[in-house]
C-alpha cells in the first residue's frame, strides 16, 4: 500500500512538472511573438517569491498533525499579486508554481491591477472536523502572515474551501494585524464585506464565454447539447445557468463517475441532490467514466473539473465544435493543436475562468472604499470585462494567425512584461 502511494504521489508530480513546463513553453511562444528578450522569459518563468510552511494542528483525537502549505507570488510588477487557496490531497510545489502565474495571465487578459499569486495546503479536508479545519485555516495565515496583506498578496477560495474558511483566515488576520482588514481576502460572507455575485462569479465569466463563442461558431446556445465536467462550485453553477438559458446539459460529472443522456438531464434534480462536495453521481447505477463523457457527442463541452483530461491520446475523438475550459490546464498543448487544426474553437482557461479574479477584484474595491455595489451592478461590470476580453483575445487570434490560447497568454503576459521593464528589472 505504501509503495502504491509513492507511486500514485511521483506520478501526480510529474505530471504537475508537465503542467508546468506547458505553461512556460507558451509564455516563451507568447514573449517570442511579442518581441521580448529572453531576460524577460527568465524573470517569468517562476514566481518571484516561493513559500513553504509547516502548519501544526490538534486533531480531535488529541494528535498533534504537521501539514505542508505553500504559497506562490508570481510576478508583483503589475501591483499586489492575487489568487486563490486550495485545501486537497495531491497540491504539490510546482502546481501551485504554475497556478500563480495563471493566475498572473488571467489578470493581464482582463486587465486588473494585480500579478498572480496562488496557496496550497496537502490535506483531504472531506476527512477533517469543522474544528480541525478552522485551526488549518488560522494557522496557515499565522504562516504567511509576513507576506500576504491588501497591498501585498490578496487570497482567494479555489479547489475544498469557500466562504467559511476565508472568513476564518480574514479573523485571524486581523488579529495579528491588529485591525480589521475585509481587504485582506476575497471570497469572504456578505456579512464580513464579500460581494455580491462572487460565489457563482467563475461561472457567470465562463457562461459569458460560452456564448460569445456560440455567436462566433453561428451557434444557438438555446437547444445546444452541453457537457459539464465536473459538478463542483464552477460546474454546478454553470450547468444551472445554460440550463435556464435553455441549453440541453447532456452530461455531468464528478469525482466518482459521470451521468450521460443525450435528451437531456434533469438540472434541478442533480443539483438538488448533490452533497457539500458537489458529488452526486454515487447515488446512481447507470454512470459511466470521466474519459468517456469527455468523448460523448455535444455541440459545447466544458472541462471544468482538473487539468490534463483532453489529450493527444483522446483530441481526436472528442466531438464537440466549442471547448471552454472553466478548469485550470484541462487541455495539453500537444491536444490543443490537434483540436486547433480539426477547427474546434478552444476558449482558454485563463480567459474563461477569469470571471473569479474579476469579481474578487470589484470586492477588494469596495472593501477599500467602504462602498458596496448590488448584484445587478456587479453583474454588469463583470459582463463588460469578460465581453471585452473575449473580443479582443479573438481579435488577436485572428489577426497574428495563432490559436486563442497564444493569444491569451500574448495579451496576459504583456501587462506584466512592460510593468517589469519600466521598473528597471529587465
Amino acid at each position: 500500500m505504501a509503495t502504491d502511494k509513492a507511486a500514485s504521489s511521483n506520478n501526480r508530480a510529474d505530471k504537475d512538472l508537465e503542467v508546468l513546463e506547458s505553461t512556460r513553453t507558451v509564455i516563451k511562444g507568447a514573449l517570442d511573438k511579442l518581441g521580448y528578450s529572453d531576460e524577460v522569459y527568465e524573470l517569468l518563468k517562476e514566481p518571484i517569491r516561493m513559500m513553504t510552511v509547516r502548519i501544526p494542528v490538534r486533531m480531535d483525537d488529541g494528535s498533534m498533525k504537521i501539514f505542508t502549505g505553500y504559497r506562490a507570488q508570481h510576478n508583483d510588477a503589475v501591483g499586489p499579486t492575487k489568487g486563490g487557496v486550495r485545501f486537497h490531497p495531491n497540491v504539490t510545489e510546482n502546481e501551485v508554481k504554475a497556478l500563480s502565474i495563471w493566475m498572473s495571465l488571467k489578470a493581464g487578459i482582463v486587465d486588473l491591477p494585480y500579478g498572480g499569486g496562488k496557496g496550497g495546503i496537502i490535506c483531504d479536508p472531506r476527512e477533517m472536523s469543522f474544528r480541525e479545519l478552522e485551526g488549518l485555516s488560522r494557522g496557515y495565515v499565522r504562516a504567511i502572515s509576513q507576506i500576504v496583506g491588501p497591498t501585498k498578496d490578496i487570497p482567494a477560495p479555489d479547489v475544498f474551501t469557500n466562504s467559511q474558511i476565508m472568513a476564518w483566515m480574514m479573523d485571524e488576520y486581523s488579529r495579528i494585524d491588529e485591525y480589521n482588514s475585509p481587504g485582506f481576502i476575497t471570497g469572504k460572507p456578505i456579512v464580513l464585506g464579500g460581494s455580491h455575485g462572487r460565489e457563482s462569479a467563475t461561472a457567470k465569466g465562463v457562461t459569458i464565454c460560452i456564448h460569445e463563442a456560440a455567436k462566433k461558431m453561428d451557434l444557438d446556445v438555446k437547444g445546444a447539447k452541453v457537457i459539464v465536467q465536473g459538478f463542483g462550485n464552477a460546474g454546478s453553477f454553470l450547468s444551472k445557468f445554460l440550463h435556464d438559458a435553455g441549453a440541453i446539459v447532456v452530461g455531468i460529472s464528478d469525482a466518482y463517475g459521470a451521468l450521460y443522456d443525450p435528451e437531456g438531464l434533469d438540472i434541478d434534480y442533480l443539483l438538488d441532490r448533490r452533497d457539500s462536495f458537489g458529488t452526486v453521481t454515487k447515488l446512481f447505477t447507470n454512470t459511466i467514466t470521466n474519459k468517456e463523457l469527455l468523448e460523448n457527442e455535444c455541440d459545447i463541452l466544458i472541462p471544468a473539473a482538473v487539468g490534463n483530461q483532453i489529450t493527444k491520446e483522446n483530441a481526436e475523438n472528442i466531438k464537440a465544435k466549442i471547448i471552454v475550459e472553466a478548469a485550470n490546464g484541462p487541455t495539453t498543448n500537444a491536444a490543443t493543436k490537434i483540436l486547433t487544426e480539426r477547427g474546434i474553437l478552444i476558449v482558454p482557461d485563463v480567459l474563461a475562468s477569469a470571471g473569479g479574479v474579476t469579481v474578487s477584484y470589484f470586492e477588494w474595491v469596495q472593501n477599500n472604499q467602504g462602498y458596496y455595489w448590488p448584484e445587478e451592478e456587479i453583474n454588469k461590470k463583470l459582463h463588460k470585462v469578460m465581453v471585452d476580453s473575449f473580443n479582443n483575445v479573438y481579435r488577436v487570434a485572428e489577426t497574428r494567425k495563432v490559436d486563442m490560447r497564444l493569444a491569451a497568454y500574448m495579451i496576459g503576459v504583456r501587462k506584466m512584461a512592460e510593468a517589469s521593464r519600466f521598473r528597471g528589472w529587465v
